[in-house]
């Protein structure tokens, strides 16, 4: 059995480095820098997309980080900052959410998800008011297509007659976003 002497260990360890820095490191592929099974000519996947796919797996932190991933691509867009601003009202951070929210209708003063989506924020924060308004405004918009947007001005508009208005558990006020599917924001009893 061979047993190395001390004066051979600085010798193995310099070739066993040598060997990691090489093309393929110590396996036996010799394809370059990425490991194995990653296409190097693969185009990532949208921050955006991503985001949205994590919001709808219930992944809100992650979400965040996607969406952020996205602003640095694509820029402070509303359809990002909207993305932001629902993600954090997910995560509970009105504040942070209502900011977010309002700079996305700045941004484009069209943009429906934005618009409905603040108003979810403003009725958390018990701003039926504007609230209401801000439904209206996102209905317009959308030209009174969308059910979730009907739904939730129906249910601002009900909170701002009476204000201690719960709706019934079926009824729910709903994030919307640009593309497929729903954020459902459950309404507090």
């Amino acid at each position: 059995m061979f047993r190395p002497h001390r004066g051979h260990a600085p010798a193995v360890l310099l070739i066993l480095a040598l060997a990691a820095c090489s093309p393929g490191g110590l396996s036996a592929e010799r394809d370059g820098l990425y490991p194995p099974g990653t296409d190097p000519n693969a185009t990532a996947v949208d921050g955006l997309t991503v985001g949205h796919r994590l919001m709808a797996a219930g992944e809100y932190e992650l979400a965040l980080e996607a969406y952020y991933r996205a602003a640095a691509e694509h820029g402070a867009t509303a359809e990002v900052l909207s993305g932001i601003g629902s993600a954090d009202l997910k995560l509970g951070r009105l504040n942070q959410a209502e900011m977010i929210l309002r700079r996305a209708t700045e941004v484009d003063e069209t943009f429906v998800p934005a618009w409905n989506n603040l108003g979810v924020v403003l009725m958390e924060r018990g701003k039926y008011p504007e609230a209401s308004r801000v439904f209206q405004t996102a209905f317009a918009l959308d030209s009174g297509q969308s059910d979730a947007i009907r739904q939730n001005l129906r249910l601002a508009l009900a909170k701002l007659k009476k204000p201690d208005y719960s709706p019934p558990q079926d009824s729910q006020f709903k994030l919307v976003r640009k593309g497929v599917g729903d954020y459902l924001l459950l309404t507090k009893h």
